[in-house]
């Protein structure tokens, strides 16, 4: 089974990276790009088929590690 959990920065903090691309577009010639956030996505394997305690279990894996729940907010797909 795969799934994937989505990591973005919270809208109230600040990103310093996004606003490095959002620079770098600029200079490139790209117009008009207004804001840049950068996440990340985490795609993972694991055995056996989909159970109603999955999705519970790979919140659980972003909340401890995958993601800082301080300053970063986390989606969970399952069958991605």
């Amino acid at each position: 089974m795969k799934a994937a959990v989505m990591v973005r920065v919270k809208p109230e903090v600040l990103d310093p990276q996004g606003d490095a691309v959002r620079r770098a577009l600029e200079k490139l010639g790209f117009e008009g790009v207004r804001g840049v956030r950068v996440g990340k996505l985490i795609e993972i394997e694991i055995e056996g088929d989909a159970d109603p305690t999955l999705k519970a279990r790979l919140e659980k894996m972003a909340d401890a590690m995958l993601a800082n729940p301080v300053i970063e907010d986390f989606e969970v797909k399952l069958g991605a």
